[in-house]
């Protein structure tokens, strides 16, 4: 089985972690936590796991515990949307085709003993974007336990980003994201991968923070996802990144202002400046699409397990 691409939080740099995820789809980062980060994260999330029913169908988990809203109610996630390593290689991995990056979606999955093997997809699938395509997706995938081939480590395909739709996986290339509690696996939303199945007596947890493109609509809707007088309480950046800032010139704006300063009260009379400069020139530099074909060819899912 192929060496995982594997870095060190405390060593690594955003260029050399974005460098994997454009090459081979994924990279994974340990020590992205300390044992303190892991110890007050799991805090917040085991009562809302405990309060969460398994899933009833096959895709999302007959034995899965799945919730969102983790803006809202795990303040432990802020520090892990903010955090520099990571929030620097989503943004080099997706910044040239976008002005801003927005969180798209955040969730726990947690697998009980028992769950079957998750079917092989792409994230970035809601889109409807032929592959190979640009990045649409760059997701986060935070190890609150240890993730291991026994209990449902997290399956991926290693340069999978650059296939055709049509190329199905085999066995052989798939490979098991296996890393300790606090690690976090960063990848390219068109790799395939899927939850694995959990063969051990113990739980497997998740927390998911997904990023995308700013001009796409957001899978998750973060302006419902957490009451607005919360969001008031948030950083200017984590704001930002939940929607409430322009997705380019002039995209996202309310009555003809800039969306945080309606969050913020900060708005005042006439229309706001909707195209500063400095945006004006992220927009210029965006590498902009050319659809050159365009087909009804359905969100591929693949059937295929690891060795």
């Amino acid at each position: 089985m192929a060496e995982l691409n594997r870095f060190d939080a405390a060593a690594a740099s955003v260029d050399e972690v974005a460098q994997a995820i454009a090459e081979d789809g994924y990279a994974i980062v340990t020590g992205a936590l300390d044992a303190d980060g892991v110890a007050a994260l799991k805090g917040e999330l085991d009562p809302l796991i405990a309060a969460t029913p398994c899933g009833h169908e096959d895709f999302m988990g007959k034995h899965t515990k799945r919730f969102g809203c983790l803006m809202a109610r795990c303040p432990k996630s802020h520090d892990m949307a903010l955090d520099p390593l990571v929030l620097g290689a989503v943004e080099a991995v997706l910044g040239p085709y976008c002005a801003n990056v927005q969180i798209n979606y955040t969730g726990v999955m947690h697998l009980e003993p028992g769950e079957k093997a998750q079917v092989l997809h792409r994230d970035a699938g809601l889109y409807p974007f032929q592959n190979p395509a640009p990045p649409t997706i760059c997701a986060t995938m935070w190890a609150v336990s240890d993730f291991t081939r026994e209990n449902g480590a997290t399956c991926l395909v290693p340069g999978s980003h650059l296939w055709e739709d049509t190329r199905e996986p085999k066995p052989d290339e798939i490979v098991m994201a296996e890393m300790p509690a606090g690690s976090v696996l960063i990848y390219n939303g068109s790799t395939i991968h899927a939850g694995g199945a959990n063969r051990s007596n113990g739980a497997r947890t998740g927390a998911a923070i997904q990023f995308s493109l700013g001009w796409l609509r957001q899978e998750e809707n973060q302006y419902l996802a957490m009451p607005i007088e919360q969001a008031r309480t948030l950083p200017r950046r984590l704001q930002e990144l939940m929607g409430y800032d322009l997705g380019t010139v002039n995209l996202g704006f309310v009555d003809h202002k800039h969306p945080n300063d309606i969050l913020n009260g900060t708005a005042g009379e006439g229309p706001g400046d909707l195209g500063p400069q400095a945006l004006m020139d992220k927009d210029n530099a965006i590498l902009r699409m050319k659809v050159s074909d365009y087909r009804a060819v359905g969100r591929r899912r693949y059937s295929v397990e690891a060795e």
